[in-house]
């Protein structure tokens, strides 16, 4: 069991949470002491730090989580019914390498559990570990980022914050299907890195798009397994990020916005922040992004998969020769487009799959114009 890895919270921290109302959200959650590990039967959401830096910053490797969970466990919660354990901390390994290979096995053993690992840490690089918990879950991933970067990594580097993404794309065993960026900033990312991912099908939209329309990243997170959050992605006047200064970014209510988004698919099974400095000010704005996300868990509506399809609309618009199948859903008005799985060709899904879409997405393709998502995804599929 990879829960022996598991430091507990400190007395201190414990005793900060008796001081607390008893409406509030650390009153209502389950906490990994000294003498007393949360029993897991229970537990939809389990609460992870990492204390281990050296991703972001190989001479201090100093991380401290409780100004994060001080702030979160002040806030009070919604009209909540899931249960969350805060499980404590995972430490520094000898190598990065043990480090990464604890959260791996926790993420793997939570999910196989069918428990959601909520994980705050040191560098983006904890994010390869998250996504290496699935090698054994017999599954695709679609990997989200809200990230002002691709964090593609030079040939032969080791793996750190900036260059994680490149060990996914390369390592077997390859479980990528999809990896999609959330508000990079063109000025940050070299041009072969931009023709890159259009190069793999993979998708990236710009801070200025999603700023100007935040529901254009509903159906990616709806597609989504993993998300990982950069702090870096927020601007400085907002997260109080002013050890590394950011004039540009999303601001408070976006990244909020965005982490709901989130919470409410039904398909993502991990999330993390991650690149975060010890700062109370920084500190109080994850919080609330972490209260926003399990906001949205609890108000999933479990749409997908489908248990029946008497709750959904079928279109079929015909473009060309093509017949393509949407599905709207009566309970939420989102939509979703199939997939077909295609004979005589070797595909990674291995079988019809519904592919999140809007209802421009349709409208698009009664006019005749082929969704861009769609032809995408059929070009990930085949290997």
């Amino acid at each position: 069991m990879a829960f022996e890895f598991l430091k507990p919270l400190d007395d201190a921290f414990l005793d900060y949470i008796e001081t607390l109302p008893p409406q509030c959200l650390g009153k209502n959650t389950i906490f990994h002491a000294e003498d007393a590990f949360p029993e897991m039967d229970q537990v939809a959401i389990a609460i992870l730090g990492v204390l281990d830096n050296r991703g972001v910053n190989t001479e201090d490797n100093v991380v401290h989580l409780n100004y994060i969970r001080e702030q979160l466990y002040a806030l009070y919660p919604g009209n909540w019914d899931k249960t969350i354990a805060d499980l404590g901390n995972v430490v520094s390994g000898n190598t990065m390498q043990d480090t990464y290979y604890v959260v791996k096995t926790l993420v793997e053993e939570l999910i196989k559990k069918n428990i959601l690992p909520v994980i705050i840490g040191g560098g983006q690089d904890i994010t390869y570990a998250m996504y290496r918990g699935y090698d054994n879950l017999e599954q695709m991933v679609n990997l989200v980022a809200i990230d002002s970067k691709f964090d593609f990594g030079k040939e032969n580097e080791a793996i750190n914050a900036n260059s994680y993404l490149t060990p996914i794309i390369v390592d077997a065993p390859n479980n990528l299907f999809n990896y999609s960026n959330i508000g990079y900033q063109t000025y940050f990312n070299a041009q072969e890195e931009i023709d890159l991912i259009e190069k793999l099908y993979f998708d990236a939209y710009r801070l200025g798009e999603v700023m100007a329309n935040p529901t254009i990243a509903e159906p990616v997170f709806r597609d989504a397994d993993i998300v990982s959050v950069d702090m870096g992605a927020i601007k400085s006047g907002d997260s109080g990020n002013f050890v590394n200064f950011l004039p540009n970014g999303f601001n408070g209510k976006e990244i909020c916005t965005l982490a709901r988004y989130a919470g409410i698919s039904d398909k993502v099974t991990s999330f993390g922040i991650f690149n975060h400095h010890d700062t109370k000010q920084e500190s109080l704005l994850i919080a609330q992004i972490l209260w926003y996300f399990i906001e949205g868990v609890h108000y999933r509506s479990n749409e997908y998969p489908f248990n029946t399809k008497d709750d959904y609309i079928k279109y079929i618009v015909l473009i060309e020769d093509e017949e393509l199948v949407f599905y709207k859903s009566d309970k939420t008005d989102r939509w979703w487009i199939v997939v077909p799985f295609v004979t005589n060709v070797n595909n990674k899904l291995k079988r019809n799959t519904l592919l999140p879409c809007t209802h421009d997405d349709y409208l698009e393709a009664c006019d005749g114009v082929f969704p861009e998502r769609l032809w995408k995804a059929q070009r990930k599929n085949i290997i």
